[in-house]
Order: C-alpha cells, then structure tokens, then sequence
C-alpha cells in the first residue's frame, strides 16, 4: 500500500495547483493592452534591462524565455490564481473552455506503439466514416502512425484540421484481418463537461459535471431535460473535483434552482465597486429537492454554486469542505498568443461570506496548507474542520454557516480508507482499470457482442477469472493491495470500465455509484425524507 499511497500525494498537489489555471471570469478587458500597458518609468525599466541582455549579453540568449519567467515571477507575487498562459499551451486551454475542437472524433490508445480506437463519439466524423472499437489507425494522410512511440500530442494535432477538410486514414480492423482506406471529414468534437447522467431512482438523477466552459450550461439543461423526461423529480448535481470555469456559466446553473430575484453573489473590487447577480424566472428546476457533492478539490465556479443554494436555503450540500477559492480572473490576450488572467475581484455569496482562504504566506504556503488537510483530520471527521467564530454568518431560515476557506457540507462525508482511494487512483489517475479491460476486450470483442446497455447492466457479472486476471495485471506493476478485502468494489469497477468502453459513460457511472459513499448517504438521506413524509401524511389521515 506504500507504494500506491506514495503515487497518490504528488498527484493531489498537481491537482491543487491545476485548479489555479482553469478558473473562470468575466472574459475581455474593457482597456485595449496598448492603453493598459502605456509606456511610464516603471515598465521602461523593465524594458531596457530585456533589451540590454538582448543585445550586449555575452552569450545568445531567449529573450522570450526570459519575459515568461519575469511574467510568471510577477503574477507569483501576487495571489495563487493569478496565472500566465504560454502561447503553446493557450490553444489547448481555450479548446477546453470553449467545449470542442475540430477533430475526427475518437478516444485511443497508443497500443503496442499503434493507435487503436477505445470508442468513436456518436454520430461524430469517425461513427458516421464506419471506423470501430479496435481498430488501428496505421496512416493519416501521407503521416506513419505507428512503429515508433509518438507522442499523444503529435497524434493529436496530426488528427485535427479545420472544420471539413478530408483526412484518409489507413485502417487495420483486426476482426476481419482487413487493411482498409477511410475517409473522414473532420467536424466539431465536443469536449464534454458532463461526465454522465443516469436517474439514481425513480424520481432521482444524477448529472456529474468536471468544469465550468462555454458549452457546460447547454450539456447541464439537455441532461436535465432527458432526466426530467424519466421522471426526474429530485436531482444530483455532482461537483467532486470540478475546479471551476466561467463566473457566468455558474450564475446561469445556479438560476436553475433559484427563485426570481434571489441573490447568486456579489463580487467586489479593489475600488469597493460592488457587482450583484441575480436569479431569474428562468430556472427549470426551482422548488425541487436537490443535492450538491463536493469535496476537497471543489473550487471557483464549484463553490458559487454550493455557497448559493446553501445561502439561499436550498437544498442539501453533501460531501467534505470545498477548496476555498473566493477571486475572480479576468483574461487578456497579450498579443504573442500567449494570455494572462488576472485577479481583478473578490466574490461573496448570498450571505456575505468570502469563502477565499488566506495566501498571505505566499503561494507555496497556500498549497501546503491544502494538503496539510489530508493529515490533520479533516477529511476523515467533521469535528476536524477549522472554523472561526468572527467569520460565523446566518442564513434566512437561520442555518449557520462560515466563510474563510470553502463550504463547508451540511453533511459530512468522510473520505475512503487508503486502500479505497488507491483503488480510485488506480481508476481515475492511472487508468489501470480502462488500460485492462481494453486488453481484454482485445483479446475477443465478440464475447459481448449479445449484450445490450440494459442487458449488460441488469445480468453482466465479472466472473473470479477476470478478478484474477486483473489482481495479476495490477501485481505486474508492483503494486500491492488487499484485494480480496475489496473485491466487490473491484470488480464492479472492472464492469463499470467495459461499460464505458463498449456503451457510453453514463452506463458506467449508473455502476460505480452504488459503490459511491456519497451518493449512498444522498439515497439514504432522501429515504429518511420520504419515510417522514409518509408518517406525517398517515398522522393527518387519523
């Protein structure tokens, strides 16, 4: 367990700082860069030093390189969310917040040094082009594809182009041991915000949501509206590890559950000008049980939501204490394709709390003390959580709250044991589980060939040959667990993992959450409602 455990902490740092580069704001400055940036002494300082080493420096020197370490130097002496995005890396951070790309639509493997296709989007540029699960990408165009370790990058960029332009790829269908010649028009690839949704029970979905872009409201409302169509009554909205996006985006989502003319929040700047968002008639969703998951890497745009239904006496938020991320970026394109975001306020929620935590200490304090959470108890018992009496705030139906540092859950849940998180390590961050099953469904793919969605969820079992096999593949890579202790666990995951790859993600998060401990203590909380409803309605009757 040492050895997985050891995995596990350098991981959660890099998802601690990753939170600080997909936050959201209020995009474009109103000032154009010329005009912020007019020449005054303190730049033209700054400006002749990069030129003196430019020109008189004994050895050449990359200026460029220079700019982005005094950028990075500066923003670092600022706040932890402030940030500086390279021109190499602006690409693909705005792909990810805009919500799709121009590709041929499939997720892959580099197997065996050869692209082999996991899964084709639905109805995208690869499922209508007759490209399968399995099948192996050798050429595109006149670039080789396989025979040498490529980097995903260069797969990547080689497999995207502008919305319809043609790119022929050579094929190899392993199933019918055929070479084959495949045209496929590249389209927009949608790049989901919403994991899955799946109704939990009669009247209960569940929609999972990993960050706020442009597209995360639309994915949020055609969820709902198919929810809604199998009887959605009550919802589950999941924010686990969402580490934010677009102030905007989370305002419209939180309208949803709202009533008109109930506060959101107000942010405030650094001039004391106060900005208020309000709900509207709009919400498709008011007046209607709901419940919010978050943890410990719930952040931004995550905890508006939370800190707005909790302020507003809406609803039930689930889970452990959200990261505390209070500030506001604001984006501005630097004009060499690289961009800056920048802290330009602070935001409050209905009550007037600031849930930002302290960086006073500077940003590598800031960060530590996050992970000084996983030693002091916290995630593991509520009575563990820090909390200060002059940062104590009411609601109007008069439930306490705090600010200073995240939300804090109306019901705790505490985290897994060491060997349940190594297990969702071995799922989430190392893919140890989807890297498996593909293997195994390489070996014959006809074996499920009979199953259907329904079929598969209601009869498929993982037999102990499969266990096994899996306990051996994990062993393989020297990592030791007690898996006998865990096998029902285990194997539903190796199940739910041949979902995803044969069916969709939803099929596959309908299988995990029954071993989800959050969405166990949402069905037992909802339970316990009903069955005091039913004893209510029957003392009525007598």
């Amino acid at each position: 367990m040492k050895k997985i455990k050891g995995y596990i902490w350098p991981t959660l740092l890099a998802l601690a700082v990753a939170i600080g580069i997909f936050i959201g704001g209020k995009l474009h400055f109103n000032d154009s860069p010329e005009k912020l940036f007019s020449t005054n002494s303190k730049k033209d300082k700054l400006n002749r030093l990069i030129d003196y080493i430019d020109y008189e420096y004994v050895d050449d020197v990359d200026t460029d390189s220079i700019v982005d370490v005094t950028v990075n130097n500066i923003l670092g002496k600022l706040d932890p969310h402030s940030v500086y995005i390279p021109k190499d890396e602006m690409k693909d951070v705005a792909e990810s917040m805009k919500g799709d790309f121009a590709g041929i639509g499939i997720s892959f493997y580099m197997y065996r040094d050869t692209i082999t296709v996991i899964r084709t989007i639905k109805n995208g540029p690869s499922y209508i082009s007759g490209i399968k699960p399995g099948d192996r990408i050798l050429m595109a165009g006149n670039d080789t594809l396989f025979g040498k370790r490529i980097p995903n990058d260069d797969i990547v960029s080689t497999l995207k182009g502008k919305i319809g332009t043609k790119v022929n790829l050579k094929v190899l269908r392993k199933t019918e041991n055929k070479l084959m010649d495949i045209d496929v028009v590249r389209n927009k690839v949608p790049i989901r915000s919403v994991d899955a949704y799946y109704m939990m029970s009669s009247d209960m979905g569940y929609i999972k949501i990993n960050r706020f872009a442009e597209t995360t409201f639309d994915e949020f409302k055609d969820a709902l509206r198919k929810l809604k169509l199998r009887g959605a009554e009550k919802l589950t909205l999941d924010l686990r590890d969402n580490p934010g996006g677009y102030l905007g985006i989370a305002e419209k989502l939180a309208d949803e559950f709202l009533g008109d003319d109930k506060l959101i929040l107000f942010t405030k700047n650094k001039r004391g000008k106060i900005e208020k968002a309000y709900a509207t008639k709009k919400g498709d969703f008011e007046d209607k049980p709901v419940f919010v998951l978050i943890n410990e890497r719930s952040a931004s745009a995550s905890e508006i939501i939370a800190g707005a239904l909790q302020d507003n006496d809406i609803g039930t938020i689930v889970g452990r204490r959200s990261f505390g991320k209070g500030l506001v970026q604001r984006e501005m394109d630097l004009g060499d394709g690289s961009a800056v975001r920048l802290t330009v306020s602070r935001y409050y929620t209905p009550t007037g709390r600031s849930i930002q935590k302290s960086y006073k200490d500077g940003n590598h304090d800031y960060y530590k003390k996050f992970m000084e959470r996983y030693s002091s108890g916290e995630l593991t018992s509520a009575d563990s959580i820090k909390v200060a009496d002059s940062l104590k705030f009411v609601t109007p139906k008069g439930k306490i709250v705090y600010g200073g540092g995240g939300i804090i859950p109306d019901v705790f849940v505490p985290i897994g044991s060491n060997q349940e998180e190594a297990i969702e390590s071995m799922d989430d961050t190392y893919q140890f589980f989807a890297r498996f099953i593909f293997e195994h469904l390489e070996e014959d793919r006809t074996r499920y060939e009979d199953y259907d969605q329904n079929e598969f969820l209601d009869n498929f079992k993982v037999d102990d040959i499969l266990f096994d096999n899996f306990i051996q593949f994990v062993l393989d890579r020297k990592i030791k667990l007690d898996f006998y202790a865990y096998e029902d666990k285990i194997k539903a995951y190796l199940k739910a993992n041949i979902a995803e790859q044969l069916f969709s993600p939803n099929v596959s998060a309908q299988i995990k959450g029954e071993h989800d401990a959050m969405l166990q203590k949402v069905k037992a909380i909802d339970e316990t409602v009903m069955n005091q409803s039913q004893i209510g309605a029957v003392g009525l009757r007598q």
